[in-house]
């Protein structure tokens, strides 16, 4: 029997591009045979879900649960988007947000439990597929509600939102305006929930490039300085979902920001209600993507063939 070392564990890594604990267990199984482990790994699908994992998966679903004063969300990614409508993808999904919904949404944690699962999805569909992230939102006194967006079955779609509404107002009338606010953000696209959420080094940014375009008038520094502050204000509107102008279903008449919204349902729930936070995940969203060559694609398999 032949010592199971690190570095033997490192070269059938390198040889066959399966995780380093399932290298070191094909070795312990098959007695250090090297060999014999590549057979191992090849026969359990994990060498070839391996060799997988250099093609970008941008398609695949985004999953929703709600169960009580909890909602979780999950993206799960996959090649094609023919995988979205198998079953079984589907059902891993589900399965990944009900354990988020359980664990919570420490996204290495989920890989650790969820991973053996992961790679039989990946040998049996034949796609590299990755988990790439979970949120999890709950609140004491209230609702979470969702919304999915181009949803191919129940609390499974392209685009998923959930948002944590804090009240002790009817829960069934805070699950409604929850639903109504989850789709506004799914079209507005907020990236803080007020303007003391949003990220400083954005901010700063932001307010570099402001103050660039302002000098370009010629104006003074302290026009310029009212003149930054002045768009700022647009630039808040845009990404602090407190903010922005809502998009949602009719809850009052005209046009009114999203904290106008809120107000006005406090008044006729009669009781406060406070937004506790949000997650909007959309499918692939930041994923770059290879451009598609369909004459070179042709033309290399000419060749190979």
């Amino acid at each position: 029997m032949a010592e199971v070392t690190a570095a033997l564990v490192k070269e059938l890594r390198e040889k066959t591009g399966a995780g380093m604990m399932d290298c070191k267990k094909a070795l312990t199984e098959t007695k250090g045979e090297f060999e014999t482990a590549v057979d191992w790994l090849r026969k359990k699908g994990l060498a070839a879900a391996a060799k997988k994992a250099g093609r970008v998966a941008a398609e695949g679903l985004v999953g929703v649960v709600i169960e009580g004063n909890a909602g979780a969300m999950v993206e799960i990614n996959a090649e094609t988007d023919f995988v979205a409508r198998n079953e079984q993808f589907q059902g891993f999904v589900r399965s990944i947000a009900a354990a988020t919904l359980a664990r919570g949404d420490d996204i290495e944690a989920l890989k650790s439990a969820k991973g053996s699962e992961l790679t039989q999805l990946i040998a049996m569909i034949g796609e590299n597929m990755s988990l790439r992230r979970a949120r999890k939102l709950s609140v004491k006194n209230g609702v979470v509600a969702s919304y999915v967006h181009s949803q191919i079955a129940p609390g499974l779609g392209r685009i998923g939102v959930l948002v944590a509404l804090e009240s002790s107002a009817p829960q069934d009338k805070l699950a409604s305006l929850g639903r109504s606010v989850a789709m506004h953000v799914a079209s507005a696209k907020p990236e803080a929930l007020t303007q003391g959420d949003v990220d400083g080094k954005a901010l700063e940014r932001e307010r570099s490039v402001l103050a660039e375009q302002a000098r370009a008038s010629g104006k003074p520094e302290a026009i310029i300085a009212k003149m930054v502050e002045g768009r700022l204000r647009k630039y808040y509107e845009d990404v602090v979902l407190m903010e922005q102008t809502y998009l949602g279903p009719p809850v009052g008449d005209g046009d009114m920001k999203v904290a106008k919204v809120i107000e006005t349902a406090s008044k006729r729930l009669g009781a406060p209600v406070k937004i506790a936070g949000f997650a909007r995940f959309a499918l692939g969203e930041g994923i770059e993507k290879a451009a598609a060559d369909f004459a070179a694609e042709v033309a290399a398999t000419a060749k190979a063939g």
